[in-house]
């Protein structure tokens, strides 16, 4: 398998990147706007009034809808489907983070694709268009700026399903990117974005098959920026230059460019056993990655220890695998990231270990991962060994 690399999305990068959303919507064609945002801080920060002045100014209509949440939710998403529809909006604008975006983008689906918008994100259907989004981003995390990705939260079932999306669809418009926006985000969810932003190439550099040199050692140089950067933006929240390459790092992170000329797309089994912590238990999913980033790496080392080898060589000059894990889980900890179940704040004992791992596989409906195919079992001996069980 050969792996493409497809970044369309127009970018602008920079201080004051924002005030060219009017000029953007109407290189677009867009006519009236669904802004879309999650809570007060937009508001507070003044970040909201701005981009009303700059649409009312550049003659855009627009609506809007707040209240996007972390892991954000289905019943949101049709709220907004609806608005879209009977306002006639044809352009949705997210104004916030990823949550933000996987929301706008679902909604952009269901608009397009009619029905019910959870079909596309458990399989019954397929994405076959979009209304267009664009985004005003305010948190360096997800990469959904550039990325295929939507992930959704189903609050509507019981249990609670987190459920994902991947196709060129799901590719924005156009992304206007401010570092300077991030300078209000709090110290806990910078680090949990940090760490988003290190999974995201972590996740692609574990996988079978070949792994081109260079992408490799671009995946390092990401991760040493990150690890380099996160604890400058934590001390000191309006430092330019961290933020400016801790949100690059995220965008690059996740739309592609790490995975190119690779055999695949890489392994993702770690972000698939975080789903079901952040679906049922609503913890931060940068937190909970970390969490299980360092069991799920110790279980599956043996499959291929100069993986580890060279991973460890390109980030820290450590040849020995072990210690390599072991410092990438010093670091979450220094950025203040749990590494085990019980620093989410979660009291996981064996049923609860057991009943997550069959979440994962759907109830033994299927396997995860490819760098180590993961079934129901090693999911849930790698939950037991986040929660200290094992």
């Amino acid at each position: 398998m050969t792996m493409g690399y497809y970044a369309p999305t127009n970018v602008h990068f920079g201080a004051g990147a924002e005030d060219k959303v009017a000029e953007v919507l109407k290189a677009e064609g867009a006519t009236k706007v669904l802004i879309h945002f999650g809570g007060g801080s937009v508001k507070r920060s003044g970040l909201l009034d701005k981009v009303e002045k700059l649409l009312s100014e550049g003659g855009i209509e627009y609506v809007e809808l707040g209240g996007v949440v972390p892991n954000p939710r289905v019943s949101l998403v049709r709220k907004g489907i609806e608005l879209v529809k009977s306002e006639g909006v044809d352009f949705i604008l997210a104004v916030g983070g990823g949550s933000v975006l996987d929301s706008a983008k679902a909604i952009g689906y269901g608009v397009y694709g009619g029905g019910d918008v959870w079909d596309f994100y458990c399989g019954n259907r397929k994405v076959e268009g979009t209304l267009p989004v664009g985004v005003i981003l305010t948190l360096a995390a997800t990469g959904s700026e550039m990325s295929d990705s939507s992930v959704i939260t189903n609050d509507e079932t019981d249990p609670i399903y987190k459920r994902g999306v991947n196709t060129d669809f799901g590719r924005v418009k156009f992304a206007l990117l401010d570092p300077e926006l991030t300078y209000t985000v709090s110290k806990y969810q910078t680090a949990c974005g940090a760490t988003d932003i290190m999974m995201h190439t972590l996740e692609r550099y574990f996988h079978q098959g070949y792994a081109l040199d260079f992408t490799d050692q671009m995946s390092f140089t990401l991760l040493k920026e990150v690890m380099k950067n996160a604890p400058v933006a934590l001390e000191h929240p309006d430092d330019y230059d961290a933020r400016a390459n801790i949100m690059w790092c995220g965008t690059l992170s996740h739309n592609g460019l790490m995975a190119t000329g690779n055999a695949n797309k890489g392994d993702w089994a770690c972000h698939q056993i975080e789903h079901e912590l952040s679906a049922e238990h609503d913890v931060a999913h940068g937190a909970g990655l970390a969490a299980i980033w360092g069991s799920w790496a110790r279980y599956v080392l043996s499959v291929d220890p100069e993986r580890f080898v060279k991973l460890g060589e390109g980030v820290f000059g450590e040849s020995d695998p072990v210690k390599a894990i072991e410092k990438f889980e010093e670091f979450f900890r220094s950025i203040g990231m749990p590494t085990d179940i019980k620093g989410l704040g979660l009291d996981f004992d064996e049923a609860a270990c057991r009943t997550a791992a069959l979440g994962v596989t759907f109830q033994n409906a299927r396997k995860i991962g490819n760098f180590k195919v993961l079934d129901t079992e090693d999911i849930f001996n790698i939950y037991m060994m986040a929660a200290g069980l094992k």
